[in-house]
């Protein structure tokens, strides 16, 4: 399997009045998208022993895991109408931390320092759609357990095809492997061919990147493929998936390396794919497609 950094899910997405401003809080159009609601929440777990056994004390004797996460990045990470954090991520890591009888706490904080700060010991580990890729393994260890590729998305009656789209404009949330490989390989690709470059066009968040492809301003965008279903899904039929999935890759949840939590969360995850309830989540959220038969710790 090759392995390219990707970040990339974020977007609470249906196409409507005031989200426009509200996700993206620098345009004044009256269509954007914004979060529409999301499932409940129908797993809760009892402590399981043996997986409990494996947190570290120092964890363990506080109660409360802290997971550094960067919404809005809808379906795996976002907020509802009442602030409150929601998605995938959320509810697997809620799950996860039930079974290692651990309250989760999640922290907000920018994508590109929620590593650092596991660096750090500020946070004991990350849940916010990270791609393991080599890079981010020469800093901390990862515990696989999603995988999801690249797709783009385009408004609705603008066919686009990713392989010919040499001379677009391409939105792209930044730090994510559309911003930092996809949309760079192929515009080199484009050059190469004697053709124009793709135009890439970044947003420090994906609901902009998405809006901006809503309103016109853009030509398409490019996203992990969770992403961009659920932004089409929640878009009232102005977005529209373009091309197929591509560059598949795990998810992980970084730890710092050597950590022993990683054992406790590799064991939790494989609890929760043996019986059941992780695709109950999944299929809570509509990425099913994207479940492994197993955890797996990685390290660099």
């Amino acid at each position: 399997m090759t392995l390219t950094p990707r970040r990339g899910l974020r977007a609470a997405l249906a196409l409507t009045a005031t989200a426009a401003i509200s996700l993206t809080g620098c345009t004044t159009n009256t269509e954007g998208p914004q979060d529409s609601g999301e499932p409940r929440n129908e797993v809760s777990l009892e402590k399981d022993d043996a997986i409990a056994a494996l947190v570290p004390a120092e964890i363990r004797d506080k109660g409360v895991i802290v997971i550094g996460t960067n919404p809005p990045y809808a379906p795996n990470e976002f907020k509802n109408e009442r602030g409150e954090m929601v998605g995938f991520d959320i509810d697997v890591m809620t799950a996860a931390a039930q079974l290692m009888g651990l309250r989760a706490e999640f922290r907000e904080a920018d994508f590109e320092k929620i590593i650092p700060a596991i660096e750090g010991g500020t946070m004991d580990m990350g849940a916010s759609s990270f791609t393991v890729n080599d890079e981010r393994l020469q800093t901390v260890d990862f515990v696989t357990y999603f995988e999801a590729g690249i797709q783009w998305a385009s408004a609705a009656g603008n066919d686009i095809d990713p392989d010919d789209a040499c001379g677009l404009n391409v939105a792209v949330q930044r730090t994510t492997v559309s911003d930092q490989e996809d949309i760079p390989a192929r515009s080199e690709a484009c050059v190469a061919a004697g053709k124009p470059a793709i135009e890439k066009v970044q947003f420090d968040s994906q609901d902009e990147a998405s809006t901006a492809v809503a309103l016109g301003k853009v030509d398409a965008m490019s996203a992990d493929s969770p992403i961009s279903a659920y932004a089409v899904k929640q878009s009232g039929g102005k977005l529209q998936l373009a091309g197929e999935v591509f560059d598949s890759a795990p998810y992980g949840w970084p730890v710092r390396k050597g950590a022993k939590l990683s054992a406790a969360l590799e064991a939790a995850a494989d609890k929760l794919i043996e019986t059941g309830d992780f695709k109950k989540i999944a299929e809570n959220w509509g990425v099913e497609d994207g479940l492994v038969t197993d955890a797996e710790i990685r390290k660099g």
